[in-house]
């Protein structure tokens, strides 16, 4: 009992962190050339490099990536994963906490995944030679990298 008092005397000196809801332009800021890796609240694990030209290179949690790409709106970050037959989109809200970034479903306003950023490429995430780029809905064929201006659309 008197371990447990002192861990909430010790929890209840830290800082309390305010929690800031990123616009896309934030989001974009903070994503862009950079390796987002982190947990979905069901458990698996996710890590995925925020290509500038548009591409999500890494592994979604499900699967390496194949043909993925990101685009952030005005005040979210939407992924599309798959061929534009049976394509998936996933949208959602970022918050911040200190150097904790909390990912909501856009739709339902859940908490889907607590994350980190981590600088540039340092898990030298690739398109494993079969490369694709983003024009805002994910196509796979090769051709030179794009500029983000179409990645947004």
């Amino acid at each position: 009992m008197r371990a447990a008092f002192l861990c909430l005397l010790v929890l209840l000196s830290q800082p309390v962190l305010a929690v800031e809801r990123l616009s896309g332009e934030a989001i974009e800021r903070a994503f862009r050339g950079n390796t987002v890796s982190g947990r979905y609240t069901n458990g698996g694990f996710f890590t995925e490099y925020h290509d500038p030209d548009g591409r999500a290179l890494g592994h979604n949690g499900w699967q390496p990536n194949t043909d993925a790409c990101w685009i952030t709106k005005p005040d979210s970050i939407c992924y599309y994963y798959g061929p534009q037959t049976d394509r998936t989109v996933h949208c959602f809200s970022v918050e911040t906490s200190g150097e904790l970034y909390v990912l909501r479903n856009l739709g339902s306003g859940l908490v889907n995944a607590l994350a980190k950023v981590e600088p540039g490429n340092g898990r030298n995430h690739t398109d494993n030679g079969t490369p694709w780029y983003c024009d805002g809905l994910i196509s796979r064929a090769p051709t030179p990298p794009m500029s983000r201006r179409f990645a947004q659309r």
